[in-house]
């Protein structure tokens, strides 16, 4: 199994490439499905949100967020597409 990179301070990557205990800002959503798209606009995962990486189950999904307050449990497969800047 690869190592996963641990991404520094301004680097910029998909949402799902961050390790447990990194923040990042969304830069942007990327998505042609417009449902799911709309579904993460509607759970608060908007440019400029600051996202806190909380947990990651065994296998890589789902991966638990912090977000304006409050926790959110999400698959990889639904945040691959989120662009977002390292913050931490």
């Amino acid at each position: 199994m690869k190592k996963k990179h641990f991404f520094k301070v301004g680097e910029k990557t998909n949402l799902n490439n961050l390790k447990k205990g990194q923040r990042a800002r969304v830069i942007k959503i990327n998505m042609e499905n417009q449902e799911v798209r709309r579904h993460l606009l509607d759970m608060g995962i908007t440019k400029g949100t600051e996202i806190l990486i909380k947990k990651i189950a065994p296998f890589g999904d789902p991966i638990d967020i912090e977000l304006r307050g409050y926790e959110l449990c999400i698959g990889k497969d639904e945040i691959k597409n989120i662009y977002v800047e390292v913050l931490k």
